[in-house]
């Protein structure tokens, strides 16, 4: 698919919105994602439509339980990302696929580089969320549509993550240390 940068970054916008704890904000900008999400080309919008919907339909307490069980607490994400040296400013969101989208449809040059280099990681979290049965596995669907298809390298890293016993809901993205400030 042919997308361009407005396109990409629109979309990545979007998935790093709906990747956010589900607070008042998230919930009170439901209709401006719906009639963006519905903008987006198909094989991207098409994914999104499932967690809108029992965004829409959920119920504020339940919606936070949700997310947390399913990413866990912000605090161990980020002792996690520490350890390969990953550092994110107190007040940064540690919901780390987000900031990482929300950087890409900013600089879309560097942010696509920076997505394809830890694709392994994100096919990975992507493939547990559909056996979780996440609603939020439509924003990894959606992503990985936005990327190039995956290289034979990235398969066997995918494979080699999955064999290590890597659970990508607890640690998604790895490889080269970067820093977000």
């Amino acid at each position: 698919m042919n997308l361009t940068d407005s396109m990409r970054s629109g979309a990545w916008q979007v998935q790093s919105r709906l990747l956010a704890y589900p607070d008042e904000g998230l919930l009170d900008s439901l209709s401006l994602l719906c009639r963006t999400v519905a903008a987006l080309p198909e094989p991207i919008g098409a994914p999104l439509q499932p967690l809108l919907n029992h965004l829409e339909r959920g119920v504020p307490l339940a919606l936070a339980t949700e997310y947390i069980e399913t990413f866990g607490h912000p605090k161990r994400f980020k002792q996690l990302y520490r350890t390969p040296g990953l550092v994110l400013d107190n007040g940064e969101l540690s919901d780390h696929l987000a900031v990482v989208l929300e950087f890409a449809a900013a600089f879309p040059e560097p942010g696509e580089r920076l997505l394809s280099e830890h694709r392994a990681g994100i096919e990975v979290m992507r493939m547990a969320l559909r056996e979780a049965g996440s609603p939020w596995m439509g924003v990894l669907e959606s992503l990985s549509a936005t990327l190039p298809a995956l290289r034979a390298d990235e398969h066997q890293a995918i494979a080699e993550l999955i064999a290590q016993g890597l659970r990508p809901l607890r640690n998604p993205i790895r490889g080269k240390a970067i820093r977000l400030r």
